[in-house]
């Protein structure tokens, strides 16, 4: 229940805990059907032009309905159930795990389940929101059937390099990905904003010698770079860099700092590809903090203590938060065999609403 008082004739109205709900965030919140659109649950009305003096008038409650009255003339009904919900909004995605290389769950999902089963498609769901990646095992290996993965959890995001694309050796190739180089752990596509915020991963071959996956946490990488270089971690934290990548079709450069962070300021993971950045133009005592930071976190990023390796087989898919979990290659051999990988990308929003749909089923 709420607790109502009332002093000149305006109102306050607290929750049992002594959290005032003031007049505007409740007004806002009207719940009456010529407030709200039923079906869309938007407002029918623009809450930017209510004044910032609005008062309440008028309050009572009876059982779960509080009825209230605004200074603005308003009167309408609300559900006290629906409004201390409101105070503590349900979690948009499930708390993230952080780990290591020996802390690493099996994250191993089978495609012909979770493509028929809701409930274990939200445990893969789940499992991807809470460590940043999940394998998914005897996915069809037929050319393209990585869009029918992709489009299970999100929708897929065109590049220039297009819907999909091909990932083996090739001559004369535009990124070294198409190329038998080793690839440390980077994020793809930092030139691009936004940035791709899920990458997948498709094998449809691999039988040559070398070729190894990689992937490492940069949350867990992150959290020891902030405890050895704390005003170099603040510099990569704030400082954009330049990120840039070219072909002779495509001129594409973005700035972004090293160290990604939501509107709330959470850690969200990096922006990182030593193949396609460039050093910020600063004061040099700066520079060499911000080197020495970005020097360590190269390091960490490729420990054994940090870095999962593993070979991806046929069949094999895997999907990984871009800034979160970096992803890298061993050098291969393509002499000794066919390498034949498919890429393509979703959004990060996608993921999040199943996990909040499903969570309310399966929870």
């Amino acid at each position: 229940m709420l607790s109502i008082q009332s002093a000149d004739n305006v109102y306050t109205i607290s929750t049992h805990d002594n959290l005032t709900l003031p007049a505007l965030w409740l007004r806002e919140r009207a719940q009456s059907a010529d407030q709200v659109d039923a079906n869309t649950q938007q407002r029918l009305f623009n809450s930017h032009s209510l004044a910032p003096t609005l008062a309440i008038t008028d309050a009572k409650q009876s059982g779960d309905t509080l009825t209230i009255g605004f200074s603005d003339g308003y009167q309408g009904e609300y559900s006290i159930t629906k409004l201390l919900a409101d105070c503590q909004p349900e979690p948009i995605e499930p708390n993230k795990i952080i780990w290591q290389a020996k802390t690493v769950p099996n994250l191993n999902h089978d495609w012909l389940t979770i493509s028929q089963d809701d409930a274990r498609f939200f445990k893969a769901v789940k499992d991807f929101l809470t460590y940043g990646f999940i394998i998914i095992d005897n996915t069809p290996v037929a050319p393209e059937s990585i869009l029918a993965v992709a489009t299970r959890f999100g929708y897929v995001r065109d590049t220039n390099f297009g819907r999909y694309f091909e990932v083996y050796s090739r001559p004369n190739a535009n990124d070294l990905a198409y190329t038998s180089h080793a690839i440390g752990p980077h994020t793809d596509n930092p030139y691009r904003d936004p940035v791709p915020g899920i990458q997948l991963l498709h094998c449809l071959y691999n039988d040559s010698k070398g070729g190894e996956s990689t992937l490492v946490d940069s949350l867990a990488v992150l959290n020891q770079l902030r405890q050895e270089e704390p005003k170099g971690y603040e510099l990569l934290a704030t400082v954009p860099i330049r990120f840039r990548f070219f072909d002779a079709d495509t001129s594409l450069i973005s700035y972004h700092t090293i160290i990604e962070t939501d509107d709330s300021h959470n850690v969200l993971g990096i922006h990182y590809s030593p193949r396609l950045d460039d050093l910020p133009l600063l004061p040099e005592p700066t520079l060499q903090l911000f080197q020495r930071a970005r020097n360590r976190l190269n390091a960490l990023l490729n420990d054994p203590q940090y870095e999962i390796e593993f070979k991806l087989k046929t069949g094999q898919l895997m999907m990984f938060d871009n800034n979160r979990v970096l992803h890298g290659r061993r050098a291969f051999d393509p002499s000794t065999g066919k390498r034949h990988v498919q890429g393509c990308y979703i959004d990060r929003d996608a993921p999040k609403s199943h996990y909040q749909l499903l969570n309310k089923k399966y929870q």
